[in-house]
């Protein structure tokens, strides 16, 4: 039953959605991939696809008298006149039996960073390779940032098979290739699919070309592939990210802890403790603007009233005593360097987790993934640009964490520069003790 003000209550029935990432190398056919699929689940309007015509043809006209797909998603004008995909852009469409959310990502490797922001949520990432090029650096380095974020399940699209025949054993071939490369980084799910993004071969119709080919097409998969547990059945995780305390005559005594519920349910009457504090106290009551209610779930924005005036502000965490996350004063984490400049042990950074940011000091480099061999190696002198690697970092602040591959709304940070505020790295919790 839902609420009485027409919000939703987690025992609505759950939308089936599905959030996915593209990656892949420079002109792989990310763009075209995209548009095909926009088209054939009609999730475009007539009037943008006449519009892709136009322009198709003033640029020349496209093949076999079709729209280039590509530019429904190039929207950017560089974009198009480049023929490149620049910025992350997210598309939403839809098929009868569940909901997309599709983060395009660029594939020159300047772009990395933007993967890491695609991938971050994502519960799929569909790597594409050329059919005629096979896996390439580009295509590992991808597919390390998708094992690195643990994205659950991957896809293998080896595009532009019309370019090489519909040929059975050059697909095998990058197959094979590609899956032991996905199982050396620990992916656990890989589906690889032949398509053709150009002509829509496998992409949402089955494909007469490859009759060799038994598995579904990508649409199918998508449709079908099982989606991770809710934000919703997580532990309960409420960052706190201002105070509200109005001191009017109306409320004189009002202080409100407001936030976005991370993860979890949380109700009047449950018992909470702060962290990184350690005080305890009870849900006296859950605001909204549209008025009070007995409970909240994950997603929704929400002011917190405790029953005991304690000491807590931005950056401080409620959970549940049960399942409280780790407070910690040293991380063991994964990065993704993102800097032109090299991370040296010894570099002061700043820690931004959930809402609190804290100072930190890089005391030690513990190892870097190859992304040749997809090996980890001993510990470097430096992580470059675009390099995974383990780290130690001690804090100036304790941080109430979570490991992050056991909950990716609490287990992951930004590293960010003191001096100017750019992000440095994206971060993850690593297991601890």
């Amino acid at each position: 039953m839902g609420r009485p003000d027409g919000a939703s209550t987690v025992t609505d029935a759950p939308v089936s959605l599905l959030r996915l990432t593209t990656a892949g190398s420079v002109d792989d056919g990310k763009s075209t991939l995209v548009g095909r699929l926009l088209r054939d689940t009609q999730s475009i309007l007539t009037d943008q696809l006449d519009a892709v015509s136009r322009a198709t043809v003033a640029r020349g006209g496209g093949i076999d008298d079709e729209p280039d797909l590509a530019l429904l998603t190039d929207g950017l004008r560089a974009e198009r006149e480049q023929g490149i995909t620049i910025d992350v852009a997210y598309r939403y469409f839809a098929t009868p039996t569940r909901k997309f959310v599709l983060a395009d990502c660029p594939g020159h490797v300047q772009y990395t960073r933007n993967t890491v922001t695609g991938a971050s949520t994502a519960e799929l990432a569909v790597v594409l390779v050329d059919a005629r090029n096979g896996v390439v650096e580009q295509t590992r380095r991808h597919l390390a940032v998708a094992a690195f974020l643990r994205v659950p399940h991957l896809v293998l699209a080896v595009n532009k098979m019309d370019l090489v025949g519909f040929d059975e054993t050059t697909f095998r071939r990058i197959e094979a290739e590609f899956t032991t490369a996905a199982t050396s980084l620990g992916v656990p799910d890989v589906v690889s699919v032949p398509v053709s993004a150009l002509h829509g071969d496998n992409v949402a119709a089955r494909s007469a070309a490859t009759p060799w080919y038994g598995g579904p097409t990508l649409l199918e998969h998508l449709e079908a592939v099982p989606i991770g547990r809710e934000a919703v059945e997580e532990p309960m995780r409420f960052p706190v990210q201002v105070v509200i305390r109005p001191r009017t005559a109306e409320h004189p005594d009002y202080r409100g802890l407001a936030g976005r519920l991370a993860s979890g349910v949380l109700s009047v009457g449950d018992q909470v403790v702060t962290l990184p504090s350690g005080g305890r106290s009870t849900v006296a009551g859950i605001d909204t603007p549209d008025g009070p209610v007995p409970q909240a779930a994950a997603g929704e924005s929400v002011t917190v009233l405790l029953a005991d005036d304690l000491d807590v502000g931005r950056g401080d965490m409620l959970a549940r005593p049960e399942q409280a996350p780790r407070v910690v004063s040293e991380l063991e984490a994964d990065l993704c360097w993102l800097a032109d400049r090299p991370l040296r042990p010894g570099a002061r950074v700043l820690v931004k987790h959930g809402t609190r940011t804290v100072r930190a000091i890089v005391t030690e480099l513990t190892g870097r993934l190859d992304l040749h061999t997809l090996t980890h190696v001993g510990a470097p002198e430096a992580l470059e640009l675009n390099e995974i690697g383990g780290a130690r970092l001690r804090l100036a602040e304790p941080l109430a964490v979570d490991d992050y591959a056991t909950d990716r709304h609490t287990g992951g940070f930004l590293v960010i520069d003191a001096a100017d505020g750019n992000t440095l790295a994206a971060g993850l919790v690593a297991k601890g003790p």
